[in-house]
């Protein structure tokens, strides 16, 4: 850094204070903190300085200093050695505050010895020099920033004994101060900075000057002294930033502004609270300017005593303030602060008087409102509040004290409330709870007419119901205690409101309710016109009224109808009322018989009419709408009776089937089975109709009929089974029982084994079929005299039916090699299904013959296939492969003919008139075998000729 040319130049170069002691800092050419221009205590432990990088000295500096050493060194009497010496003094000054800045210095901090050095001597060799004042600046400087703060004070005491009237005179002292300060050398600290301030002049010092001559004050505990020095600065600070928020959030100011304005009302605080507190501040208020701040004060000191745990004086101090400034703007602010610290902290009565206080001093007839009218509207939500919070606290206090004084308490705020706000939302709510309150402490009354009131004189709202409900509460109140025409002319008030509430809120939910004690209360009044037309709007609201309320109005309107022989009005009107009786009410039996005999009487007369139709309808719906009368069993039975007649079988069905689960005892049961049974068979109910006869089986006597009965049954589910209506094994079963219980007679017997195995091939249970078939085959071997033909039916089904587990033995072995094995027992099971199927051939019987026959052909036919598509040995050559194909076909020629003339045999049969599926598929086979003659279709009916 270049040397100063000038003393203005010079009066601006810095004095950084090194030690985290020192206050302040004078400005300078070089570059500052940000937003930190007039540091304070607070901000010296997080100041950074900002050091510019790679910045290196000057060698032109390093070369100037060689250049004036040599030249002091050869020169010692040149005429220009004192200026010499005090440029090299500067340029040395210069490269210790580049070094520093730069971080090239030692560890131990920043040398300024060389620099230190030089002044001194120049000081020594030319102590009359005029421009030594400056020299002792720069020397005071040097051993500041070398820490030696002692002498860096004494030598600005020098200068500023020695040099009364230099430029550097107001700084000098503030750096005295401020070292002074620093060592805690208060009192002279104290001078030092009266000093600055004591000028004729204002200089850049004078704020700093006033706000650490404060401190040092302070420090000497001259409270009192220190407060002026403080309000001084706020004089500077604080008149000028409005009314409107929080120090922290004020806007406009630097943060070393802001710092400064709470330190200063911070030390501020603590000298007040260590004086007399707020009695203390009045008399520091002597100027109209600071009337301006006025409230901050007091607000800061509650602050402080609120971090000191000091709950009341906090509230007290602000408290002060609105009783010594009644009609300030700020007043109604800090009052609503008292009542946050008493209610934050616990307090809660003091809390409810200060809210009283408040209301008080703001509401609507205060003093405030004529004298402060923006500030008095502004005030207003939290008045309302309070007169609220109020109101409801003694509302609370008076439910659990059910003390009259303290009901008269809230009637009190609530009705101050209502007064000042009469058109506010919220009145109607607040007028209610009046109303409310009233009700409890029992004047009724009273509490009726303000309850109209809020139901009907306010636009409409959420208590508007609630309200106009409760007014009837308090009439029906009343009525309890009253007696002849008192009562008589309350209960027509009381129906008046009631209507009055109809026609107000007619979804309301209570309206059925409220019309329903109306119609209760005229027919109590010899009303019936007025009465019947109040219930029938029970009936009609929407939404409807509630079940209570409707049970009584439909209760009216049934028996009017009942009495009056007008049964389908009743029937309609009783439903309506059995349907909001509850189970177990007292009320429903006779209810219900009503019904049912209002029902009942429509199907006598309908039958009476021979309208059968109509007469089921009615005494169907006796058991619908009246399941538990007397008279449900006839109705229904007389329905069924008449279904019968008119030949709805289905009707009938489940009328009777009803009827028996449940009605087990009755004498009519008797006649139920066979009118079901009928009813099932006429619907073909197949499972149903075999139920019947199984109980006719398990209870006839005759053991024909009961035998009988338990055939037909078993018939009857296989009827079911076959028609996919029911299980095939439930059929199953009931040919098992019959054969359990009847194995005879034969035919009987063999039959039901017979229809047993058919539903056991459908559930692919071959193992079952297979010992069912061999059962039914040996039963007609051994029938003797009892076999008829129709168990030679059965039995040579049987055998054919035997024939197929050998014919699959038979198709599983496949002529490979070993073949000379595997053709011997291929030609053993042929012979094994030939006579199984020969076995069933010998029964003569036509269908189980031509089945038999085509299936041997086939047996011919398929060996013969096999032996040709049979393995051939290994290692043929051509022609031996061909010799060996050439006998094959020798070989299975024979069968082939054989299959022929069965299949022919078989198609013979055409001619004596058998021609099942078994012949057509013999003529389908020699088709194949033989198309020259069988295969062309216009042929067929020629050779069906033929054959014959």
């Amino acid at each position: 850094m270049r040397r100063p040319s000038d003393p203005t130049r010079l009066a601006l170069r810095p004095l950084v204070v090194l030690t985290m002691l020192a206050l302040a800092g004078c400005a300078s050419q070089k570059k500052g903190f940000p937003g930190d221009d007039q540091p304070t205590l607070a901000t010296l432990s997080t100041r950074t300085a900002e050091v510019p990088k790679d910045k290196k000295i000057s060698s032109n500096e390093e070369q100037t200093i060689t250049a004036y050493r040599k030249f002091l060194e050869v020169a010692p009497k040149a005429p220009q050695r004192a200026e010499a010496m005090r440029r090299l003094g500067d340029l040395e000054m210069d490269v210790a505050d580049l070094r520093s800045a730069a971080g090239q210095g030692p560890a131990s901090g920043p040398d300024y010895r060389a620099a230190v050095k030089r002044y001194e001597e120049f000081l020594k060799a030319f102590p009359d020099d005029k421009g030594n004042d400056r020299v002792h600046y720069q020397l005071a400087r040097a051993q500041e920033q070398a820490g030696d703060l002692e002498t860096a004070l004494k030598t600005l005491d020098r200068l500023v004994a020695n040099y009364p009237n230099t430029l550097y005179r107001d700084e000098a002292n503030f750096r005295r101060g401020e070292l002074l300060f620093s060592l805690k050398d208060y009192a002279r600290a104290e001078r030092a900075y009266s000093t600055v301030l004591g000028t004729q002049h204002r200089t850049e010092f004078n704020d700093r000057a006033l706000y650490m001559q404060g401190w040092s004050r302070f420090k000497q505990g001259k409270l009192e002294d220190a407060l002026q020095s403080f309000f001084g600065v706020l004089d500077a600070r604080a008149r000028g930033l409005g009314s409107e928020g929080s120090l922290e959030t004020l806007p406009g100011l630097s943060r070393a502004d802001r710092e400064l304005l709470e330190d200063t009302f911070r030390v501020t605080s603590i000298s007040l609270a260590n004086l007399q507190g707020a009695e203390s501040i009045p008399a520091y208020i002597n100027d109209p300017q600071r009337h301006a701040y006025e409230y901050r004060v007091y607000e800061q000191l509650a602050e402080l005593y609120l971090k000191q745990e000091r709950v009341k004086d906090a509230a007290d101090t602000l408290g002060a303030f609105a009783r010594r400034n009644p009609l300030d703007a700020q007043a109604p602010q800090l009052q609503a602060r008292v009542i946050e610290i008493y209610q934050g902290n616990g307090f809660p009565a003091l809390a409810l008087d200060a809210k009283k206080d408040y209301v008080s001093r703001y509401g609507v007839g205060s003093e405030f409102r004529r004298a402060n009218p923006a500030g008095w509207q502004k005030a207003q939500p939290l008045v309302k509040t309070h007169l609220t919070e109020l109101a409801r606290h003694y509302h609370a206090s008076a439910q659990k004290s059910k003390a009259s004084a303290d009901y008269q308490e809230a009637v009190k705020w609530y009705r101050a409330y209502i007064a000042a706000y009469p058109n506010d939302p919220e009145t109607a709510q607040n007028n209610f709870l009046l109303a409310e309150l009233l009700y409890e402490d029992k004047h009724l009354a009273e509490a009726a007419v303000e309850y109209e009131k809020v139901a009907y004189q306010y636009p409409n709202h959420a208590k508007a119901a609630d309200a106009g409900y409760a007014a009837l509460l308090s009439y029906a109140g009343q009525e309890k205690a009253a007696q002849g025409e008192a009562l008589a002319a309350l209960q027509r008030a009381s129906v008046d409101s009631a209507l009055r509430f109809a026609k107000a809120f007619p979804k309301d939910g209570r309206t059925g309710t409220v019309l329903t004690n109306a119609s209760e209360k005229l027919f109590a009044l010899r009303d019936p016109e007025r009465a019947e037309s109040v219930a029938q709007q029970v009936l009609k609201l929407d939404p409807p009224a509630a079940a209570a309320q409707r049970r009584v109005a439909w209760t009216v309107v049934a028996h009017s109808a009942f009495d009056k022989g007008r049964f389908a009005e009743a029937e309609q009107a009783y439903r309506e009322v059995l349907a909001l009786v509850p189970e177990r009410d007292a009320a429903r039996n006779e209810l219900v018989e009503r019904l049912a005999a209002s029902v009942y009487k429509q199907g006598e007369l309908a039958r009476a009419a021979g309208d059968n139709k109509a007469a089921i309808g009615h005494f169907n719906r006796v058991a619908a709408v009246a399941p538990t009368s007397t008279v449900r069993a006839n109705a229904q039975y007389d329905a069924a009776a008449a279904m019968i007649a008119l030949k709805d079988w289905e009707g009938a069905s489940r009328s009777l089937e009803d009827f028996r689960s449940r009605f087990p005892n009755h004498p009519l049961q008797a006649e139920v089975g066979a009118k079901l049974a009928l009813a099932y068979l006429e619907r073909q109910q197949w499972s149903q109709a075999a139920g019947e006869f199984e109980r006719v089986a398990a209870t006839a006597k005759d053991a024909n009929v009961a035998r009988e009965a338990l055939w037909q049954s078993a018939e009857l589910h296989e009827k079911a089974a076959d028609a996919k209506s029911g299980p095939r094994s439930t059929a199953a079963k009931a040919y098992e029982r019959y054969l359990k219980q009847y194995p005879l007679p034969l035919e009987r017997g063999l039959e039901a084994r017979w229809r047993i195995a058919r539903f056991a091939k459908a559930d692919g249970d071959s193992k079952r079929e297979a010992a069912l078939m061999k059962e039914i085959y040996q039963g007609d071997q051994a029938g003797g005299s009892a076999r008829t033909d129709r168990t030679r039916y059965l039995g040579a089904s049987a055998a054919l039916a035997m024939a197929e587990p050998v014919v699959a033995e038979y198709r599983k072995v496949a002529l490979v090699e070993p073949l000379a094995r595997n053709l011997k027992t291929k030609k053993a099971k042929m012979e094994d299904a030939l006579k199984a199927y020969a076995l069933a051939a010998n029964y003569g019987v036509a269908d189980v013959s031509t089945a038999a026959t085509f299936q041997t052909a086939a047996i011919y036919q398929d060996f013969g296939q096999a032996m040709l598509k049979s393995e051939r040995p290994k290692k043929l050559s051509k022609i031996e492969r061909e010799q060996y194909d050439v006998l094959l076909e020798e070989q299975a020629f024979p069968f082939e003919e054989k299959a022929i003339e069965l299949h022919e045999a078989n198609a013979k049969r055409a001619s004596e008139g058998i021609y099942d599926k078994w012949v057509k598929q013999s003529f389908e086979a020699l088709a194949r075998l033989r198309p020259v003659r069988y295969g062309k279709a216009e042929r067929a009916e020629g050779v069906i000729d033929a054959i014959r």
